[in-house]
């Protein structure tokens, strides 16, 4: 942000959002993403606008690894939910440089016609130095989405595959894709973001590669049958599908959408929400002491960096110095 907003200019920002206008939702994320304090007031108050209090928007977290499809395949489900009268908003994570801090953003790329549909948005969003798949902000975006109207949000994330279980903690489902192919493949998925997933899809099931989908399917309901399941829930289920053919999607729409439609009518989505909440707050009160205890401890922690350089120290014995230094409570 460059200049902080007035109550009137926020209160202008969330009404464009609840309206539907597309540049005040991508300004409203954008205030959201911010990690600057100074903008912490404006985004409290911003977000306090936005609660929004009618029917809950479906959040679908997808995740897999590198080259599993996974813009390809969110292109492909929007435009068929689209089809079937849902407006859909699409957040997708990419990879920040560690050597630059850059990231490439070119979501919107691979996902042509959903870039452009008016009842779709495509927000691509620079993962940052965080783990989990996702932004720190992810949470907050969604939110904004969900005043905006949109039905449903897709969470895509970075797309490691192997620690990406914090989109679990913001969205409602978490639908995990696997290529095909078998054996060594399968050790790529680690147990972890397994256990997680309310969903698996083998991706690209077509062609000279619809043998290998097969198989890859069989091995993961096997993997899976050795796991043990969300409580109250019956095994994962495994599926397939193709993003090129269409083949599948439906099927894959139906499953999700079936799934979500079972939470809402119980009381384990609103549980989840609520503790999603929680865990949300917990992040961000961390976060900002974390960012506060810095500015107080700047001079010890460049002393303990120099001990520490030159080896007259240990790491722990560093840190331990930093915390020392705080005020005592």
């Amino acid at each position: 942000m460059t200049a902080p907003l007035s109550r009137t200019a926020i209160a202008d920002l969330a009404r464009g959002v609840r309206e539907g206008d597309r540049r005040s939702l991508a300004r409203a994320i954008t205030v959201v993403e911010s990690s600057n304090d100074r903008d912490l007031p404006v985004k409290s108050e911003l977000l306090d606008e936005l609660l929004h209090t009618g029917r809950p928007t479906i959040r679908i977290g997808i995740s897999g690894t590198p080259g599993v499809g996974k813009s390809t395949l969110i292109e492909r489900l929007g435009m068929v939910l689209i089809a079937n009268g849902k407006r859909v908003a699409v957040l997708a994570v990419d990879p920040t440089s560690a050597r630059t801090g850059g990231s490439i953003l070119g979501d919107k790329t691979r996902m042509p016609q959903l870039a452009v549909h008016p009842d779709a948005y495509v927000r691509p969003s620079a993962a940052g130095f965080g783990l989990g798949g996702i932004t720190a902000a992810t949470a907050s975006a969604v939110q904004v989405c969900e005043a905006a109207g949109y039905d449903i949000v897709l969470v895509e994330t970075v797309g490691v595959g192997q620690s990406e279980t914090a989109v679990s903690e913001v969205t409602d489902l978490f639908l995990l894709l696997h290529s095909p192919g078998g054996g060594d493949e399968l050790q790529g998925i680690k147990r972890g973001v397994m256990e997680l997933a309310d969903r698996v899809c083998v991706t690209k099931a077509d062609g000279d590669l619809l043998p290998a989908a097969t198989l890859a399917q069989a091995e993961l309901r096997s993997a899976l049958h050795l796991m043990r399941p969300k409580p109250g829930r019956e095994m994962t289920p495994v599926g397939m599908c193709s993003a090129a053919t269409g083949d599948g999607v439906e099927e894959l729409i139906d499953g999700l959408l079936a799934q979500h439609h079972t939470l809402s009518a119980s009381s384990e989505l609103a549980t989840l929400r609520r503790s999603q909440s929680q865990l949300q707050f917990r992040r961000a009160l961390d976060a900002g002491l974390l960012r506060r205890s810095e500015g107080l401890t700047r001079e010890a922690t460049e002393r303990a960096r120099t001990e520490l350089e030159h080896g007259r120290t240990s790491p722990v014995s560093a840190a331990w110095s930093v915390l020392n230094s705080l005020p005592q409570v």
